[in-house]
Protein backbone atom coordinates (compact mmCIF):
# COMPACT_ATOMS: atom_id res chain seq x y z
CA UNK A 1 0.00 0.00 0.00
CA UNK A 2 1.22 3.42 -0.65
CA UNK A 3 1.16 5.28 2.56
CA UNK A 4 1.10 8.39 1.35
CA UNK A 5 -1.94 8.24 -1.17
CA UNK A 6 -3.83 6.59 2.19
CA UNK A 7 -2.36 9.80 4.22
CA UNK A 8 -4.57 11.90 1.84
CA UNK A 9 -7.83 10.25 3.88
CA UNK A 10 -6.45 13.07 6.54
CA UNK A 11 -7.12 16.06 4.33
CA UNK A 12 -10.18 14.58 2.84
CA UNK A 13 -11.86 14.30 6.74
CA UNK A 14 -10.37 17.54 7.49
CA UNK A 15 -12.59 19.22 4.61
CA UNK A 16 -15.55 17.71 6.29
CA UNK A 17 -15.01 19.04 9.51
CA UNK A 18 -14.65 21.65 8.72
CA UNK A 19 -17.46 22.26 6.53
CA UNK A 20 -19.18 21.22 9.66
CA UNK A 21 -20.98 18.30 8.61
CA UNK A 22 -20.57 15.76 11.20
CA UNK A 23 -19.09 15.92 14.78
CA UNK A 24 -17.16 13.04 14.60
CA UNK A 25 -16.17 9.82 12.14
CA UNK A 26 -13.86 6.72 12.01
CA UNK A 27 -11.77 5.68 9.01
CA UNK A 28 -10.30 2.40 8.74
CA UNK A 29 -8.99 0.23 5.79
CA UNK A 30 -7.95 -3.19 5.98
CA UNK A 31 -5.70 -5.16 3.48
CA UNK A 32 -4.47 -8.75 3.50
CA UNK A 33 -5.62 -9.65 6.96
CA UNK A 34 -4.14 -6.39 8.55
CA UNK A 35 -5.39 -2.97 9.49
CA UNK A 36 -3.36 -0.19 7.24
CA UNK A 37 -5.22 2.50 8.79
CA UNK A 38 -7.44 3.38 11.08
CA UNK A 39 -8.13 6.74 12.28
CA UNK A 40 -10.65 8.61 14.53
CA UNK A 41 -11.29 12.33 13.36
CA UNK A 42 -13.49 15.07 15.34
CA UNK A 43 -15.42 14.66 18.02
CA UNK A 44 -18.80 12.25 20.04
CA UNK A 45 -20.72 15.37 19.75
CA UNK A 46 -20.52 19.77 18.73
CA UNK A 47 -20.98 19.67 23.21
CA UNK A 48 -18.85 16.72 23.89
CA UNK A 49 -15.32 17.25 23.09
CA UNK A 50 -14.41 13.36 23.95
CA UNK A 51 -12.15 12.85 20.63
CA UNK A 52 -13.45 9.54 18.20
CA UNK A 53 -12.10 6.49 18.83
CA UNK A 54 -12.55 3.76 15.67
CA UNK A 55 -11.75 0.92 18.99
CA UNK A 56 -14.07 2.29 21.21
CA UNK A 57 -16.39 5.15 19.72
CA UNK A 58 -19.95 2.97 18.83
CA UNK A 59 -21.67 4.56 15.74
CA UNK A 60 -25.43 4.27 15.22
CA UNK A 61 -24.98 2.10 11.79
CA UNK A 62 -28.72 2.21 11.00
CA UNK A 63 -28.57 0.30 7.44
CA UNK A 64 -25.72 -1.44 7.77
CA UNK A 65 -28.04 -3.88 9.92
CA UNK A 66 -29.51 -4.90 7.28
CA UNK A 67 -26.45 -7.00 6.41
CA UNK A 68 -24.10 -6.92 9.40
CA UNK A 69 -27.27 -8.28 11.41
CA UNK A 70 -29.92 -9.43 9.18
CA UNK A 71 -28.42 -11.06 6.17
CA UNK A 72 -25.60 -12.14 8.31
CA UNK A 73 -28.06 -14.22 10.55
CA UNK A 74 -30.04 -15.55 7.09
CA UNK A 75 -26.60 -16.66 5.38
CA UNK A 76 -25.63 -18.77 8.61
CA UNK A 77 -29.22 -20.87 8.64
CA UNK A 78 -28.69 -21.15 4.72
CA UNK A 79 -25.15 -22.64 5.52
CA UNK A 80 -26.61 -24.84 8.23
CA UNK A 81 -29.48 -26.21 6.14
CA UNK A 82 -31.94 -24.60 8.26
CA UNK A 83 -33.42 -22.70 5.58
CA UNK A 84 -33.59 -21.91 1.85
CA UNK A 85 -33.40 -19.05 -0.36
CA UNK A 86 -36.11 -20.34 -2.73
CA UNK A 87 -38.42 -20.82 0.76
CA UNK A 88 -41.61 -18.86 0.76
CA UNK A 89 -41.71 -16.68 3.58
CA UNK A 90 -44.57 -18.19 4.92
CA UNK A 91 -43.07 -21.08 5.98
CA UNK A 92 -41.49 -19.65 8.60
CA UNK A 93 -44.08 -16.41 9.16
CA UNK A 94 -47.59 -17.97 8.34
CA UNK A 95 -49.43 -14.41 8.81
CA UNK A 96 -47.19 -13.34 5.89
CA UNK A 97 -49.67 -15.35 3.31
CA UNK A 98 -52.30 -12.63 2.13
CA UNK A 99 -52.93 -12.96 -1.71
CA UNK A 100 -49.19 -12.81 -3.78
CA UNK A 101 -47.55 -12.42 -0.50
CA UNK A 102 -47.59 -16.08 -0.20
CA UNK A 103 -45.01 -16.64 -3.00
CA UNK A 104 -43.02 -14.69 -1.76
CA UNK A 105 -38.91 -16.32 -1.06
CA UNK A 106 -36.73 -15.79 1.37
CA UNK A 107 -34.81 -14.73 -1.99
CA UNK A 108 -36.77 -11.90 -2.70
CA UNK A 109 -36.67 -9.95 0.64
CA UNK A 110 -32.86 -10.25 0.39
CA UNK A 111 -32.59 -8.53 -3.32
CA UNK A 112 -35.77 -6.52 -2.26
CA UNK A 113 -37.95 -7.68 -5.22
CA UNK A 114 -40.37 -8.49 -3.03
CA UNK A 115 -42.73 -6.29 -3.75
CA UNK A 116 -43.05 -4.41 -0.36
CA UNK A 117 -43.05 -0.88 -0.21
CA UNK A 118 -40.04 0.74 0.80
CA UNK A 119 -41.51 1.26 4.50
CA UNK A 120 -44.36 2.41 6.12
CA UNK A 121 -44.74 4.37 9.60
CA UNK A 122 -45.02 2.14 12.32
CA UNK A 123 -46.67 4.38 15.03
CA UNK A 124 -46.26 4.48 18.73
CA UNK A 125 -48.58 1.85 19.35
CA UNK A 126 -45.83 -0.75 21.23
CA UNK A 127 -43.63 -3.30 19.45
CA UNK A 128 -46.25 -6.15 19.51
CA UNK A 129 -48.69 -3.62 17.16
CA UNK A 130 -45.32 -2.47 15.17
CA UNK A 131 -44.58 -6.01 14.02
CA UNK A 132 -48.22 -7.15 12.84
CA UNK A 133 -47.60 -3.51 10.59
CA UNK A 134 -44.51 -4.81 9.18
CA UNK A 135 -46.02 -8.66 8.46
CA UNK A 136 -49.38 -7.06 7.28
CA UNK A 137 -47.84 -4.30 4.41
CA UNK A 138 -49.69 -5.09 1.26
CA UNK A 139 -47.46 -5.66 -1.41
CA UNK A 140 -46.96 -2.72 -3.91
CA UNK A 141 -45.70 -4.87 -6.77
CA UNK A 142 -45.87 -8.44 -7.94
CA UNK A 143 -42.76 -10.46 -6.39
CA UNK A 144 -39.64 -11.03 -7.76
CA UNK A 145 -40.64 -8.26 -10.94
CA UNK A 146 -38.40 -5.48 -9.73
CA UNK A 147 -36.22 -3.87 -7.16
CA UNK A 148 -37.57 -1.46 -4.64
CA UNK A 149 -35.37 -0.94 -1.78
CA UNK A 150 -37.44 -1.48 1.63
CA UNK A 151 -36.84 -1.36 4.75
CA UNK A 152 -39.85 -4.15 5.31
CA UNK A 153 -38.21 -6.77 3.94
CA UNK A 154 -35.50 -7.08 6.05
CA UNK A 155 -37.51 -6.51 8.95
CA UNK A 156 -39.89 -9.53 8.00
CA UNK A 157 -36.58 -11.41 7.58
CA UNK A 158 -35.75 -10.69 11.19
CA UNK A 159 -39.32 -12.27 12.40
CA UNK A 160 -38.45 -14.93 10.40
CA UNK A 161 -35.25 -15.46 11.74
CA UNK A 162 -36.87 -15.76 15.47
CA UNK A 163 -39.70 -18.18 14.68
CA UNK A 164 -36.88 -20.47 13.07
CA UNK A 165 -34.40 -20.17 15.60
CA UNK A 166 -36.71 -19.37 18.93
CA UNK A 167 -34.40 -16.42 19.43
CA UNK A 168 -34.57 -12.50 18.67
CA UNK A 169 -32.13 -11.39 15.89
CA UNK A 170 -30.41 -9.39 18.54
CA UNK A 171 -29.40 -12.76 20.54
CA UNK A 172 -29.03 -14.92 17.65
CA UNK A 173 -26.27 -12.49 15.85
CA UNK A 174 -24.53 -12.12 19.12
CA UNK A 175 -24.17 -15.70 20.26
CA UNK A 176 -23.21 -17.02 16.69
CA UNK A 177 -21.34 -13.75 15.10
CA UNK A 178 -20.37 -10.77 17.29
CA UNK A 179 -19.22 -12.78 20.41
CA UNK A 180 -17.28 -15.59 18.76
CA UNK A 181 -15.24 -13.06 16.62
CA UNK A 182 -14.68 -10.71 19.24
CA UNK A 183 -17.06 -8.08 18.66
CA UNK A 184 -17.62 -7.31 21.96
CA UNK A 185 -18.85 -3.66 20.93
CA UNK A 186 -21.56 -4.64 18.72
CA UNK A 187 -24.80 -4.88 19.72
CA UNK A 188 -28.35 -3.67 19.74
CA UNK A 189 -29.93 -1.21 22.90
CA UNK A 190 -26.43 -0.57 23.93
CA UNK A 191 -26.94 -0.03 27.90
CA UNK A 192 -26.84 3.41 29.35
CA UNK A 193 -23.18 2.62 31.00
CA UNK A 194 -22.33 2.49 27.45
CA UNK A 195 -23.01 6.21 26.24
CA UNK A 196 -20.44 7.90 27.37
CA UNK A 197 -18.65 5.87 23.89
CA UNK A 198 -21.44 6.54 21.82
CA UNK A 199 -21.25 9.04 19.00
CA UNK A 200 -24.76 11.03 19.02
CA UNK A 201 -27.34 11.25 16.05
CA UNK A 202 -30.57 13.04 15.44
CA UNK A 203 -31.73 15.76 17.79
CA UNK A 204 -33.95 13.33 19.69
CA UNK A 205 -32.56 11.20 22.92
CA UNK A 206 -29.75 10.35 23.91
CA UNK A 207 -26.50 9.22 22.66
CA UNK A 208 -27.43 5.39 22.07
CA UNK A 209 -30.76 5.77 21.63
CA UNK A 210 -31.46 4.47 18.03
CA UNK A 211 -32.09 7.14 15.44
CA UNK A 212 -34.71 5.57 13.31
CA UNK A 213 -38.18 5.80 14.04
CA UNK A 214 -38.87 2.31 12.72
CA UNK A 215 -36.33 1.17 14.82
CA UNK A 216 -37.21 2.65 17.90
CA UNK A 217 -40.92 1.19 17.15
CA UNK A 218 -39.65 -2.04 16.87
CA UNK A 219 -37.79 -2.07 20.48
CA UNK A 220 -34.65 -0.95 19.10
CA UNK A 221 -34.28 -4.51 17.57
CA UNK A 222 -35.20 -4.21 13.61
CA UNK A 223 -33.97 -5.89 10.70
CA UNK A 224 -33.50 -2.84 8.47
CA UNK A 225 -31.76 -0.78 11.83
CA UNK A 226 -30.65 -0.68 15.42
CA UNK A 227 -26.92 -2.04 15.42
CA UNK A 228 -24.46 -0.18 17.20
CA UNK A 229 -20.95 -0.23 16.36
CA UNK A 230 -16.99 0.65 16.19
CA UNK A 231 -14.96 0.36 12.86
CA UNK A 232 -12.67 -1.74 15.07
CA UNK A 233 -15.48 -4.37 15.07
CA UNK A 234 -16.26 -3.55 11.53
CA UNK A 235 -13.32 -4.36 10.39
CA UNK A 236 -12.97 -7.85 12.14
CA UNK A 237 -16.49 -8.47 10.28
CA UNK A 238 -15.01 -7.62 6.72
CA UNK A 239 -11.50 -9.63 7.70
CA UNK A 240 -14.42 -12.58 7.78
CA UNK A 241 -15.57 -12.02 4.93
CA UNK A 242 -12.77 -11.78 2.65
CA UNK A 243 -11.61 -14.95 4.84
CA UNK A 244 -14.59 -16.45 3.50
CA UNK A 245 -16.62 -17.14 6.43
CA UNK A 246 -12.94 -17.33 8.86
CA UNK A 247 -11.32 -15.19 11.13
CA UNK A 248 -9.14 -17.50 12.72
CA UNK A 249 -9.70 -19.62 14.57
CA UNK A 250 -13.75 -18.93 14.73
CA UNK A 251 -15.48 -19.60 11.26
CA UNK A 252 -19.32 -18.38 11.42
CA UNK A 253 -20.17 -19.64 7.86
CA UNK A 254 -18.74 -21.68 4.92
CA UNK A 255 -16.85 -20.65 1.58
CA UNK A 256 -19.26 -21.06 -0.59
CA UNK A 257 -22.38 -19.68 1.36
CA UNK A 258 -19.90 -16.36 1.81
CA UNK A 259 -19.62 -16.42 -2.21
CA UNK A 260 -23.22 -16.49 -2.47
CA UNK A 261 -24.58 -14.06 -0.69
CA UNK A 262 -21.97 -11.60 -1.48
CA UNK A 263 -22.31 -11.96 -5.62
CA UNK A 264 -24.13 -10.44 -7.73
CA UNK A 265 -27.38 -12.08 -8.56
CA UNK A 266 -30.44 -8.79 -9.09
CA UNK A 267 -29.25 -5.73 -10.97
CA UNK A 268 -26.51 -4.38 -8.62
CA UNK A 269 -28.12 -6.25 -5.52
CA UNK A 270 -25.65 -9.82 -4.19
CA UNK A 271 -27.99 -11.42 -1.43
CA UNK A 272 -28.57 -8.16 1.08
CA UNK A 273 -25.77 -6.58 0.08
CA UNK A 274 -25.16 -4.24 -2.63
CA UNK A 275 -22.52 -4.42 -5.47
CA UNK A 276 -20.51 -1.97 -6.71
CA UNK A 277 -21.86 0.41 -9.89
CA UNK A 278 -18.87 2.68 -9.69
CA UNK A 279 -19.53 6.14 -7.90
CA UNK A 280 -21.30 6.65 -5.33
CA UNK A 281 -20.36 5.64 -1.93
CA UNK A 282 -17.79 3.00 -3.43
CA UNK A 283 -15.67 5.09 -5.48
CA UNK A 284 -14.74 4.81 -8.50
CA UNK A 285 -12.21 2.20 -8.75
CA UNK A 286 -13.17 -0.49 -6.45
CA UNK A 287 -13.59 -3.36 -8.38
CA UNK A 288 -17.29 -5.33 -10.11
CA UNK A 289 -17.32 -7.92 -7.29
CA UNK A 290 -16.87 -5.45 -4.66
CA UNK A 291 -20.13 -5.56 -2.00
CA UNK A 292 -21.09 -3.47 0.76
CA UNK A 293 -23.58 -1.17 2.35
CA UNK A 294 -24.41 2.15 3.57
CA UNK A 295 -26.22 3.40 6.84
CA UNK A 296 -28.69 7.21 6.73
CA UNK A 297 -26.82 8.06 9.98
CA UNK A 298 -23.56 8.23 7.69
CA UNK A 299 -21.90 4.85 7.80
CA UNK A 300 -20.53 2.60 4.50
CA UNK A 301 -18.68 -0.68 4.58
CA UNK A 302 -17.15 -1.67 1.12
CA UNK A 303 -15.18 -4.86 0.62
CA UNK A 304 -13.49 -5.88 -2.68
CA UNK A 305 -12.23 -9.30 -2.40
CA UNK A 306 -10.22 -9.21 -6.03
CA UNK A 307 -7.94 -6.67 -4.25
CA UNK A 308 -8.13 -8.06 -0.22
CA UNK A 309 -9.45 -4.91 0.66
CA UNK A 310 -11.94 -3.05 2.70
CA UNK A 311 -13.09 0.65 3.21
CA UNK A 312 -15.10 1.23 6.62
CA UNK A 313 -16.22 5.20 6.98
CA UNK A 314 -18.62 5.95 10.14
CA UNK A 315 -19.95 8.83 11.09
CA UNK A 316 -22.84 10.82 12.85
CA UNK A 317 -23.86 13.03 9.71
CA UNK A 318 -27.14 12.81 10.95
CA UNK A 319 -26.35 14.95 14.08
CA UNK A 320 -26.27 17.62 11.77
CA UNK A 321 -24.13 21.13 12.34
CA UNK A 322 -23.49 23.06 15.21
CA UNK A 323 -26.05 25.13 14.23
CA UNK A 324 -28.60 22.56 14.57
CA UNK A 325 -29.17 22.38 10.18
CA UNK A 326 -28.27 19.24 8.69
CA UNK A 327 -24.82 19.49 5.68
CA UNK A 328 -26.17 18.37 2.24
CA UNK A 329 -25.84 14.65 1.43
CA UNK A 330 -23.25 15.49 -1.29
CA UNK A 331 -20.66 16.02 1.39
CA UNK A 332 -21.41 12.28 2.45
CA UNK A 333 -21.19 11.22 -0.28
CA UNK A 334 -18.17 12.61 -1.12
CA UNK A 335 -16.15 11.94 1.71
CA UNK A 336 -17.40 8.10 1.71
CA UNK A 337 -16.48 7.82 -2.09
CA UNK A 338 -12.98 9.46 -1.94
CA UNK A 339 -12.19 7.18 0.97
CA UNK A 340 -13.00 4.32 -0.85
CA UNK A 341 -10.93 5.50 -3.94
CA UNK A 342 -8.10 6.65 -1.76
CA UNK A 343 -7.98 3.20 -0.75
CA UNK A 344 -8.08 1.31 -3.94
CA UNK A 345 -5.43 3.47 -5.68
CA UNK A 346 -3.05 3.09 -2.78
CA UNK A 347 -2.48 -1.06 -3.68
CA UNK A 348 0.80 -1.12 -5.39
CA UNK A 349 1.78 -4.83 -5.39
CA UNK A 350 4.72 -4.00 -7.44
CA UNK A 351 2.67 -2.73 -10.59
CA UNK A 352 3.05 0.88 -11.31
CA UNK A 353 0.25 2.90 -9.53
CA UNK A 354 -2.77 4.08 -10.87
CA UNK A 355 -2.94 7.86 -11.53
CA UNK A 356 -4.26 10.15 -9.29
CA UNK A 357 -7.18 12.40 -10.21
CA UNK A 358 -6.55 15.65 -10.70
CA UNK A 359 -8.76 16.39 -7.38
CA UNK A 360 -10.79 14.62 -5.06
CA UNK A 361 -14.21 15.69 -5.29
CA UNK A 362 -14.20 16.99 -1.09
CA UNK A 363 -11.68 19.31 -3.11
CA UNK A 364 -14.64 20.25 -5.21
CA UNK A 365 -16.80 20.31 -3.13
CA UNK A 366 -19.84 20.39 -5.27
CA UNK A 367 -23.21 20.61 -3.78
CA UNK A 368 -21.74 21.26 -0.43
Amino acid sequence: MARERLARIDTVMGHALAAGAFPGAAVVVGRRGAIVWERGYGTLDWHDRTAVDPERTMFDVASLTKVVATATAVMILVDRGQMRLQDRVSKYVPEFADGAKASVTIRDLLTHRSGLPAGRNLGRKGTAAARRKVVGTPLQGSPGARGVYSDLGPDVLAIAVERLTGEPLNKFVDQNVYTPLGMHSTMFRPPATLRYRIAATGSHGKPGDVHDGNARALGGVAGHAGLFSTAGDLAVFAHTLLGRGTWWPVRIAGDTTVALFTRRTAGWRALGWDTCAGGGSCGRYLGPSAFGHTGFTGTSMWIDPARDLFVIVLTNWTRGRSDGTVAPSAVLQDVRGDVADLAALAVADGAPLRPMPRQMRSELKIGW
